[in-house]
């Protein structure tokens, strides 16, 4: 367990080096491929790790709507009541965007970029990343769903992500009603577990190109739109930048 813990370290610091644009200190190709032999005899090797690492510390990620089963938030600003999706698409770990889609004539694709988003207690939330998804009414998938890498910064009241994200379907083929949420999501070291922190979305009247900010909704994320509460009465905001690519 160890072992495997601290080749998870491993990989995130490599997915960190892939995602960085410095070149000092990152994990390298080369570095990566002396875990093979690890893996490769994972239950009987008994030799000294090759990197100096501390391990992942063990968490869970919890599927869309599960974790309203499992937790009730002291803060007055969390809570709420909400429905959960099934995911018609495999999870996908944070860190794990995609790349845009081959260009279609007279079709258009949809690049948004994730600048800020605004909270009271920015600078307490741990590894904090976005999942961005696009459901139909009933809350079911209509793309892959992405995580965005764990947040650049946290600066006074604003965590920071500045990270593309790719939509994976030409906007003309989405569905009537359809709407891309952001889940904001943080690690809680008490309960060991990944949990949604608040939610916001943006419908398809709201897509033209430039900057967006849109309203933050308590948790948990209620993907059919149906009991909506504003996550405080300050004026706290998810910013954003669209960016439309036709043919």
């Amino acid at each position: 367990q160890k072992t495997i813990a601290k080749i998870a370290t491993c990989l995130e610091l490599r997915s960190a080096a892939l995602q960085s644009t410095q070149s000092q200190d990152e994990f390298k190709l080369e570095d990566l491929k002396k875990l093979e032999p690890i893996l490769k005899n994972i239950l009987t090797y008994n030799k000294e790790f090759p990197f100096d690492v501390q391990p992942v510390p063990l968490r869970k990620i919890l599927a869309p709507g599960e974790e309203e089963h499992l937790e009730f938030e002291e803060d007055d600003e969390e809570g709420g009541a909400g429905a959960g999706s099934p995911n018609s698409f495999p999870a996908r770990v944070p860190g794990t965007l995609l790349p845009r889609l081959p260009s279609e004539p007279g079709m258009t694709l949809l690049t948004i970029n994730i600048e800020k988003i605004g909270l009271k207690d920015a600078g307490q939330c741990i590894d904090p990343y976005i999942t961005v998804s696009v459901k139909d009414l009933n809350g079911i998938d209509l793309t892959p769903v992405q995580d965005t890498p764990v947040a650049l910064r946290k600066e006074d009241t604003y965590v920071h992500f500045n990270v593309d994200i790719e939509i994976q379907k030409h906007i003309e083929r989405l569905t009537k009603g359809a709407a891309i949420f952001f889940e904001f999501k943080h690690y809680k070291p008490k309960k060991r577990f990944t949990s949604t922190k608040c939610f916001a979305f943006m419908e398809m009247d709201e897509i033209k190109p430039g900057a967006i900010v849109i309203e933050l909704y308590k948790k948990p994320t209620d993907f059919k739109r149906k009991k909506l509460q504003l996550l405080t009465k300050k004026p706290l905001y998810l910013h954003l930048h669209q960016t439309l690519h036709k043919e």
